[in-house]
């Protein structure tokens, strides 16, 4: 073992043993990279730990610091936190990955508009720098609630972690870049008002949507804004906001073109956004902000 390379190892144990003191369970991920470092259960041994069935990541997480020492003995693993078993709600606030997107909202951009329309403010609480330039945001699980993960539900771009998930702890380092604390306060638990809309049951998509078709369009814009606006209107809980962001973004270059008027376009995702189920000033910001960068950014049509 070369000299940087047992410095690193003993930098990532003492990250996850400071972790593991505040209660959080961790396990070791790949080193450089995000994913468990564990055996798939295709590959199971069915021996040690696992010789009673096999043991995923989530209930193989701890807090022993013995267990740890042996595992980060064998390697300079990166730390994956499991977020439900540590009692901990992590909101990533997360960048937009499409290409041509630096300048586009992320997710702390559209989580402080759901924070404003609240009447709230962003919560100060223990905050990490991620390696992509987002966020996450820690809180501890009111007692009695036991969230899932979810995808969208929140805002745009905006992702939570619970039960069945994990983040990157702090410490960890992915293509070069580390997971870094720039906010040590204590950790809040999750405000009430974001518990709510977390638990809200989904609700159902409004039966007989049908998608705008304007004559007075193109062929090929009417198509795309059918067809986007149909795949929102059945997207379920949990990616109900993405959706509706990546369609009105697909049919922004129609918009920025003159093929599509823009209140035809911003009301025909407005009844789709809807008909998911989405509030209707949930839609309407995503949908202004999707088509002002898609308006701002879209190639000419010869160059498209």
């Amino acid at each position: 073992m070369t000299q940087h390379v047992g410095a690193r190892r003993a930098s990532l144990l003492n990250a996850a043993l400071d972790a593991a003191a505040r209660g959080w369970h961790v396990f070791p991920l790949r080193p450089g990279a995000k994913r468990p470092a564990l055996h798939h259960e295709t590959q199971c041994p069915h021996t040690g730990a696992c010789a009673g069935g096999h043991v995923k990541w989530e209930q193989r997480a701890t807090t022993d610091p013995e267990r740890i020492h042996a595992a980060w003995a064998t390697g300079a693993f990166n730390i994956g936190l499991a977020t439900g078993p540590s009692g901990l709600v992590v909101i990533d606030l997360d960048q937009p990955k499409e290409k041509g997107c630096s300048d586009a909202p992320g997710g702390a951009a559209f989580f402080g508009a759901l924070c404003e329309r609240a009447g709230q403010a962003v919560p100060a609480t223990y905050r990490v720098r991620t390696t992509g330039g987002g966020h996450h945001l820690y809180f501890r699980a009111p007692a009695g609630a036991r969230l899932r993960n979810t995808a969208g539900t929140l805002a745009p771009l905006v992702d939570t972690r619970a039960w069945g998930g994990y983040v990157v702890a702090p410490g960890s380092t992915v293509h070069g870049a580390p997971y870094e604390v720039v906010d040590d306060r204590p950790v809040l638990e999750l405000p009430a008002w974001l518990l709510d809309i977390l638990q809200a049951p989904p609700k159902p998509a409004a039966a007989g949507f049908r998608p705008v078709a304007p004559r007075d369009v193109s062929q090929v814009a009417r198509v795309a804004l059918e067809r986007e606006t149909t795949a929102v209107a059945a997207t379920g809980e949990g990616g109900r906001n993405a959706a509706l962001l990546r369609g009105a973004r697909a049919v922004g270059r129609f918009v920025a073109w003159g093929d599509i008027p823009r209140h035809v376009a911003e009301e025909a995702f407005q009844e789709a956004g809807e008909a998911a189920g989405l509030p209707p000033a949930e839609c309407r910001t995503t949908i202004r902000s999707a088509l002002d960068w898609s308006i701002r950014t879209a190639r000419p049509r010869e160059a498209a």
